[in-house]
């Protein structure tokens, strides 16, 4: 037992050197490969370093091109946008002054105004002066009028008065002139009845003493009967003519 225990430790001994020989020929050239490792990844990021600048400075460059571009365009719409100002700045005061000339115009005309509604006050002033003196003259026209009318009324109510006395006058002397003429008239045929009957009566005279002078001759007749035939022929004869 002794033995191979001593055997075993002999053996592990001699593994442990090798091993303790390779590993260490290992770990240096670990180290060494480590180190070169390293540098490479030194090198590596100093170059991926400077790639990462250049491409930064190239895009830096890209931007301020970019930028410069921008800028460009900017400054070209200030340089319209001050243009324009400008044009506006010139419009604006071109319209100032002719808002100014406007106002210089607006204010004479109110000035004129002014001067015509102060005019127009006292025409207006003046003109009711004028209506209430035409006024006062229609309704003293007026009253004129409405005597005169009156009068007029009254004056043709006298004159009809008159004409209507007038006419009555007329009418009474035409009543009267008839009644006179009717009485003309029958006095004329009262006389002319009377004449005739005058002559009737000395026609029957005559005839009385042509019959008297018969009675002579003839036999006499009853004379009373033939006085009464006489008278019966001359009321025949009246009533005739009436």
């Amino acid at each position: 037992m002794p033995k191979k225990t001593k055997l075993k430790n002999t053996k592990r001994k001699a593994g442990l050197a090798k091993i303790a020989t390779l590993t260490t020929k290992s770990i240096s050239s670990a180290f060494l490969n480590y180190k070169k490792n390293k540098e490479l990844e030194k090198i590596k990021s100093i170059k991926l370093q400077k790639f990462k600048e250049k491409n930064k400075i190239q895009k830096e460059k890209k931007e301020l091109k970019n930028l410069e571009e921008k800028l460009n365009k900017e400054n070209y719409k200030i340089k319209l946008r001050e243009e324009e100002l400008k044009l506006k700045e010139r419009d604006i005061k071109s319209k100032e002054e002719k808002q100014k000339i406007e106002s210089e115009r607006l204010v004479k005309k109110d000035d004129h105004l002014i001067s015509i509604e102060k005019e127009l006050r006292i025409k207006e002033k003046d003109l009711r002066f004028k209506e209430e003196v035409q006024s006062k003259k229609d309704v003293d026209l007026k009253t004129r009028e409405e005597d005169q009318k009156q009068k007029e009324v009254k004056e043709q109510r006298r004159k009809n008065k008159e004409l209507k006395a007038l006419k009555e006058v007329d009418e009474r002397k035409k009543q009267l002139e008839n009644i006179r003429i009717k009485e003309w008239e029958e006095k004329f045929d009262k006389k002319q009845k009377e004449k005739e009957l005058d002559e009737n009566l000395r026609e029957l005279k005559l005839k009385k003493r042509e019959l008297e002078g018969y009675k002579k001759i003839e036999p006499p007749e009853d004379e009373s009967s033939n006085l009464t035939l006489a008278l019966e022929n001359f009321n025949i004869d009246k009533n005739t003519k009436n």
